[in-house]
């Protein structure tokens, strides 16, 4: 066997037949930093309670990795469901909701979600930890599986199975506790010692170790964040619509085209009451707009610029973009690559100088970037403020006031805008919203751009990076937080995403993350795109928008 025994460092190694992976883990483990949670073998992910059956290539992953952290999160909700169960039997039961900061949001049923309750859950989660029970996987047919949740009561599981394409699941067990979670597992609840749970709103977060993957830090998260998933979560349950077999039950009894219209509804209404609010702040000349990538920032902005109009508003859309600085004098990453994503990538001093000159009345000659050339370039484009004019500005960078030094703050109305769905997979196992972005920015990419999925994946943390450092920390200093997802929008995005994931090669680094990304849309029934009007955000990404997105 060729084992990875040190990150980066591999020897050929006499493996028996029938070894298991949790073996060979601990005898490597003293040379990485972080616990070992999960391995590959010829490139395949496996769990460490996994025997070694053949020659091949054995690589491991740790909590802080992309994989191994999905793998520890998993467990330790598991590790959490088995606690509650454990102190309530069936009178309390535990909801998770969505990620919040390094967590996720959960409540109990049935309980007051206090801290009394928190301190009696964290102890028993730690004495489960201590007592190294083993977590059991065993294979069932699907239509077993849909009715043992059926006879549990969990019935958002029971939705869910009852679309599976596949003739058997895999089910967990943890000391008489079996649920079936979308993912690998850890071997035994002796690896889940670090987190915690804190008190939130109405309910708490399950906190995981940071990104180091030794240590628990406080929860850090915005509060408009919050309250933003609170409302979506309203939104979804008005709809009828908050988890995966809820929609996939709408889409098979013919109620998808409704759907579509209700969640167009709800979002041009709030896009209204958005514009209505800009309005009526008379010294606002300029709305900020940043967020994420593929969030629909354009489809939005001009969205809401109709919307201005209607109010009695000329707004006048402005791209950031166009500001960049001539690429010679771009700043490079640690790589040596241009950073087109830092402030310092723009002409900070000149936007600061038009826009200055644009709220003193006076007529400028509005700048265009050529990234062809990587020249900003001048073609007679002027603007000028009237009284009844707004600036509606969109880029990466638009809430950071570095960027608006000089604008008084009372001209400026922030908008933050990021995709969070209000689905979840089931009661235990939240929708992760970065894949709902990713899917969005596949299937636009290849479209637009010519861009590959292997392509768009492989980007695809280079670009998280940049939004941890640019965009996140600004978040709570947005007058308003905007939801830009759509209920029905992953199964509409199926139809056009799996087969750009499917052309990716077996053989490649982000064949595993496309093997996950599919079995993912596995869950969704598709759904067409003809009752999607041509203003919907999610034209934006598919094709067919009436804007020049």
């Amino acid at each position: 066997m060729t084992i990875e025994t040190a990150p980066g460092k591999t020897e050929r190694v006499t493996v028996t037949e029938g070894t298991r992976l949790e073996e060979l883990a601990k005898k490597y483990q003293k040379n990485y930093a972080d616990t070992i949670v999960l391995a590959s073998v010829n490139g395949k992910l496996r769990e460490l309670n996994k025997t070694v059956t053949k020659e091949g290539n054995i690589s491991f992953h740790t909590v802080t990795s992309r994989d191994g952290k999905r793998t520890y999160r998993r467990s330790v909700t598991l590790l959490m469901q088995r606690a509650v169960a454990g102190l309530w039997q069936d009178t309390v039961k535990v909801r998770v909701y969505y990620s919040l900061g390094e967590g996720y949001y959960c409540e109990l049923k049935g309980h007051a979600n206090d801290e009394e309750a928190l301190d009696r859950i964290r102890e028993e989660m730690k004495k489960l930890a201590e007592q190294n029970l083993e977590i059991k996987k065993y294979s069932v047919k699907s239509e077993d599986a849909e009715q043992m949740f059926r006879e549990k009561g969990m019935h958002d599981k029971e939705r869910l199975l009852h679309y599976r394409r596949s003739s058997r699941v895999n089910i967990y067990s943890l000391d008489g506790i079996d649920d079936y979670y979308y993912g690998y597992m850890v071997p035994s609840t002796g690896y889940l010692s670090a987190f915690e749970l804190e008190k939130y709103e109405d309910g708490f977060v399950l906190l995981f170790p940071n990104k180091k993957g030794d240590y628990v830090e406080p929860l850090r998260t915005s509060n408009k964040l919050y309250h933003t998933l609170r409302e979506s979560r309203r939104w979804s349950r008005m709809l009828g619509v908050g988890t995966i077999g809820a929609l996939n039950d709408a889409i098979a009894s013919g109620r998808g085209e409704q759907i579509i219209l209700l969640q167009e509804a709800l979002m041009e209404e709030r896009i209204g009451a958005l514009a209505e609010q800009i309005a009526q702040r008379k010294d606002v000349k300029f709305v900020m707009i940043a967020g994420p990538s593929s969030s629909g920032k354009t489809t939005f902005s001009n969205r809401l610029s109709i919307q201005l109009s209607a109010k009695g508003l000329k707004p006048h859309p402005i791209g950031l973009d166009d500001y960049y600085d001539d690429r010679e004098r771009c700043p490079r990453d640690e790589d040596g690559n241009f950073d087109f994503e830092c402030l310092e990538a723009l002409d900070v001093r000149q936007f600061n100088e038009d826009m200055t000159r644009l709220l003193a009345g006076e007529e400028v000659n509005m700048p265009s970037f050529n990234f062809k050339t990587g020249k900003r370039e001048y073609h007679g484009k002027t603007l000028q403020l009237g009284e009844d004019d707004i600036l509606v500005i969109e880029g990466i960078h638009g809430l950071n006031d570095k960027l608006s030094y000089t604008l008084p703050a009372e001209s400026k109305f922030r908008i933050y805008i990021s995709a969070l769905t209000q689905l979840n997979i089931d009661e235990h196992n939240p929708l992760s919203t970065t894949d709902c972005r990713l899917l969005r920015r596949i299937v636009r990419d290849a479209r637009t751009r010519g861009t590959s999925a292997q392509e768009t994946i492989a980007m695809w943390p280079s670009v998280r990076r940049g939004e941890e450092k640019n965009i996140f920390p600004f978040q709570e200093s947005a007058d308003v937080m905007f939801n830009s997802a759509l209920l029905y929008e992953l199964a509409v995005l199926k139809v056009y995403a799996e087969p750009l994931l499917f052309q990716i090669p077996r053989d490649s680094e982000e064949y595993l993350e496309a093997k996950r990304l599919l079995k993912f849309l596995d869950y969704f029934l598709p759904l067409p795109t003809e009752g999607i009007m041509q203003s919907s955000l999610v034209r934006e990404f598919v094709g067919g928008s009436c804007f020049n997105v």
